[in-house]
């Protein structure tokens, strides 16, 4: 996939999960915003997992381990530009390398991920045809 289409296909994923990494907790809202995003994606865990691992979280632990980085919020347009320039080089090698170290730039959000998986599988059985509804 050319980096244009990756880009028009994940920046809203992109930008809404970017908020896992920010020196908060994610509220209700924030997670009910993510969760809309991740299933209005289509991809499967296992793709969201990746895009966790490698698109978004060498980028961003970055931000997170550094002492002079984003604490509240982050300049979307700057990290656009972060995550664009990242994943046009990953591949090959890099892309291997990264997997390989992905537990260490995803340990510290790696609780908020495991919440908003929790939280999309929970949408995700609440909507699937037949689901009993407690009314």
């Amino acid at each position: 996939m050319d980096i244009e289409t990756l880009v028009e296909e994940r920046r809203d994923l992109w930008l809404v999960l970017a908020p896992l990494w920010l020196d908060r907790e994610p509220g209700e809202r924030d997670y009910a915003r993510m969760v809309a995003v991740v299933r209005r994606s289509g991809l499967t865990l296992r793709q969201l997992e990746w895009v966790f691992r490698l698109e978004l979280a060498p980028v961003l632990s970055r931000h997170q381990m550094s002492v002079a980085g984003e604490w509240r919020a982050f300049d979307e347009t700057r990290l656009l530009r972060q995550l664009v320039a990242h994943n046009r080089r990953l591949r090959g090698w890099r892309r291997q390398c990264w997997a390989l170290f992905s537990g260490l730039t995803t340990m510290m959000t790696r609780h908020r991920w495991q919440e908003l998986m929790m939280r999309v599988q929970l949408a995700e059985d609440e909507a699937a045809p037949g689901a009993e509804r407690a009314d």
